[in-house]
């Protein structure tokens, strides 16, 4: 599993890098994201809703949310 920290961005950047993480995979590959931006936590989940990837969220508290995404 690729583990993508991107806690230290701010909106849009995380969901640049995890847009182009994902053209990276290979099918069946899985990578876990780790988010902190208020606008990223809600942006990438929706994103990766509406482009079909299989996700879970791993972790969401106050400071951070971790998903994992399937492609």
């Amino acid at each position: 599993m690729i583990i993508i920290d991107l806690t230290p961005y701010r909106c849009p950047l995380p969901l640049v890098k995890v847009k182009l993480a994902l053209k990276q995979l290979s099918v069946g590959d899985c990578i876990l994201v780790v988010l902190s931006d208020p606008g990223s936590r809600q942006d990438v989940p929706r994103y990766l809703k509406k482009a079909g990837y299989s996700h879970a969220v791993v972790e969401d508290n106050d400071t951070i949310m971790s998903l994992t995404v399937n492609k």
